[in-house]
């Protein structure tokens, strides 16, 4: 496409210098001749301009147009089928807010059974499930209530509100897909600021959009400068309205605030991960994308506790052969494509930050391709310098690709001790591990001694809370308020929890430094954390699991969704042939038998053609079906190459059962039962 934009480029010159040597011709009055000449030349250079702009033209218009094609087939098919609608459909439903269906459920479900399955029962996690609703004060420690922000542009007349960011990233996007005017070197600006757009300011944003003239969508009214806008649902918590609360943006700080018990729980020891699958909340400038941005929907995070001095993994050698795309911040910034790195020479090179890290980059490579995520179509982008928090070690990305470009799904960071240290100061209580030293060792430590006769007579009912913000100082708070109380008498100090300054005197509290010998190092532990956006994943793996395939007939595209039996809603469905009393016994037989076992399945007993019946659970991704066409045997079909087996009725379910399980494949069982010819019965 750019050696095509550079030869519209040329040719457009070309035609430009053409036509004002004709102009320049015609001024002096030039033979007719040499004018005839010129213009004839002028009009070969026009043609070949326009067969290039045709080309370009086809090579944008139809990766674009496919695209939206696809995509909407696929919605289509979600929306008919009901694995998910827009929620509140009745009153024209509201922006941001879906509702998933029995398929929708049970896609869900399975993803998230086998994600308990591979992270928390493999990995031995602690699972804890924790309230929707939390206090402002846990959510100010954390830093959201300040920095929870995305920033926005409103229309200055209307006031209608858009995420900023999104409004460049359509400019960029709409002019590479759709201007053929555009020169290479435009274009190549464009694909830079959509390289680095997450890492520009406040500032740096609005004057791109004041740079290409981006006006509001609807209107093409003008648009006031970029601001942040805080993305929390807020609420407050029982009836007298004076305790302030939100709605959680993530789950992540129900375990951060546990972490004491949850130590003490695991027998003091780290490593250890703590789990939490559950509803986080945000409220959307602008939500779109169908599942993809949404205000309400479903995270799955991972909490790993680990000593800031040994970021080894006992496991790593089990994930660091693995080779997948990876994008590192260096290739980024050079303007160069995601390539295949092996994990373990990432990590050796210091491309990712530690083992511990790269472990989990590897388990969440191994998850999203076992529900059926094309390897191909996934890439492990890096943060860029300014993407990431100040403390934080390292950021990767786990990026799908689908109709809508590359989407973050999983984010998996090493956040060092911020959280645990927010919370620490905040509340008052030490959120630290503890080591024994196999030697002793002397060191000068901080006694702040807390006069609790003075302090109760000061303050009474909130003694304890002075008392606790007293005992939380950090040895630089501690010694400037010793030095303060010597030289005046007299300090104000901020107590946390009561969210006021209060005064304290040099009778009120002991400040001291004195040696002792240690026999354990107490510190507080990283963490790196996995976080999952469950509906993220559930609508790129719809994507990648989606096909059309031609009729029997060849009329007309039948959708077929084709899901691992690991995920898809429906394991299997039992077809009697024909409306028969027998053939329907002997199907309730099979389904009571799946139902033992605890497979999935649905009995259809219309008197629809076998072949149509086939149609419809292909669109529904369901792996397998059982026929019963005889009261001794049936036949097992098999969704994508349409092959069927026949096997006795008694083996029918105990065969699907190992099929879905995993414990045989598609090929097992056809190496295994005689074939079954379905010329007759299938599309």
């Amino acid at each position: 496409m750019e050696t095509l934009r550079e030869s519209l480029s040329e040719k457009s010159s070309s035609v430009e210098a053409q036509g004002n040597v004709v102009r320049a011709l015609k001024a002096s009055r030039a033979a007719k001749t040499e004018i005839d000449a010129a213009i004839e030349l002028l009009n070969k250079l026009k043609l070949e301009k326009s067969a290039v702009e045709k080309q370009l033209k086809a090579s944008i218009g139809n990766g674009s147009h496919n695209r939206e094609a696809f995509r909407q087939n696929v919605v289509n098919t979600l929306e008919r089928r009901l694995f998910y609608i827009p929620s509140f459909k009745i009153y024209r439903g509201f922006a941001g807010l879906f509702d998933y269906g029995p398929p929708g459920c049970a896609v869900k479900s399975n993803v998230l059974s086998f994600w308990r399955q591979h992270f928390i029962l493999e990995e031995n996690m602690l699972e804890v499930d924790c309230p929707c609703v939390t206090p402002e004060i846990v959510l100010k420690a954390s830093g959201h209530v300040d920095k929870f922000t995305d920033l926005m542009v409103k229309d200055e007349k209307k006031g209608t509100c858009y995420r900023a960011d999104h409004l460049l990233k359509d400019y960029c996007n709409e002019k590479l897909e759709k201007d053929l005017t555009i020169s290479a070197e435009k274009a190549a600006e464009l694909k830079d600021v959509l390289a680095v757009m997450e890492d520009f300011s406040t500032e740096q944003l609005g004057a791109k959009i004041k740079e290409y003239g981006i006006t509001a969508p609807d209107t093409k009214n003008p648009l006031s400068d970029p601001y942040p806008f805080n993305l929390m649902f807020q609420t407050s918590i029982g009836p007298s309205g004076s305790s302030p609360g939100y709605m959680r943006p993530e789950t992540a700080q129900g375990i951060f605030v546990n972490f004491k018990d949850l130590y003490y729980y695991n027998g003091r020891k780290l490593p250890f991960d703590a789990a939490q699958i559950g509803q986080a909340f945000r409220n959307e400038i602008s939500p779109r994308q169908g599942l993809l941005r949404v205000r309400e929907f479903t995270l799955a995070e991972i909490e790993h506790f680990v000593d800031p001095e040994n970021k080894s993994h006992p496991k790593f050698s089990e994930v660091a052969k693995l080779e997948f795309l990876m994008f590192p911040r260096e290739e980024q910034m050079s303007g160069q494509s995601a390539k295949k790195f092996c994990l373990g020479e990432a990590v050796a090179k210091g491309t990712v930050n530690n083992e511990t890290l790269g472990y989990f980059i590897g388990r969440v490579y191994l998850f999203l391709v076992r529900l059926g995520i094309d390897k191909e179509r996934l890439r492990f982008r890096q943060h860029l310098a300014n993407e990431m928090a100040h403390y934080a070690a390292d950021c990767w990305d786990a990026e799908i690709e689908s109709s809508y470009g590359w989407i973050e799904c999983v984010g998996i960071a090493d956040r060092s001790a911020f959280d645990l240290c927010a919370h620490s100061e905040k509340s008052g209580v030490p959120l630290v591990a503890e080591e024994k030293l196999a030697e002793p060792k002397e060191v000068e430590i901080l006694v702040i001694t807390p006069v609790k006769k003075e302090l109760g007579l000061a303050f009474k009912g909130n003694q304890k809370n002075v008392v606790e913000s007293l005992e939380a100082m950090n040895e630089e708070e501690a010694m400037q308020m010793k030095a303060t109380l010597e030289s005046k008498g007299e300090v104000e100090f901020y107590v946390c929890t009561l969210e006021k300054n209060v005064s304290i005197k040099k009778n009120m509290v002991s400040i001291s430094k004195k040696k002792k010998k240690e026999h354990q190092r107490v510190f507080t532990p990283s963490v790196i954390e996995p976080s999952f956006g469950i509906g993220r994943i559930i609508y790129c793996l719809y994507e990648h699991c989606f096909g059309t395939r031609p009729s029997k007939a060849g009329y007309e595209q039948l959708n077929v969704f084709r899901f691992p039996p690991l995920v898809a809603p429906i394991k299997c469905t039992v077809f009697p042939l024909v409306q028969n009393q027998q053939f329907e016994e002997a199907a309730k037989v099979i389904s009571k038998e799946l139902a033992s076992v605890g497979i999935s399945h649905k009995i259809d007993i219309t008197g629809t053609s076998i072949g149509k019946r086939y149609a419809r659970t292909d669109e529904l991704g369901v792996p397998l079906a059982i026929t019963v066409d005889s009261d001794t045997s049936v036949t097992i079909r098999e969704r994508d190459s349409k092959d069927q087996v026949r096997v006795s009725l008694e083996e029918a379910a105990s065969v699907v059962s190992s099929v879905t399980e995993g414990k045989m494949t598609w090929q097992d069982v056809w190496a295994s039962f005689p074939h079954h010819s379905s010329a007759a019965v299938d599309e």
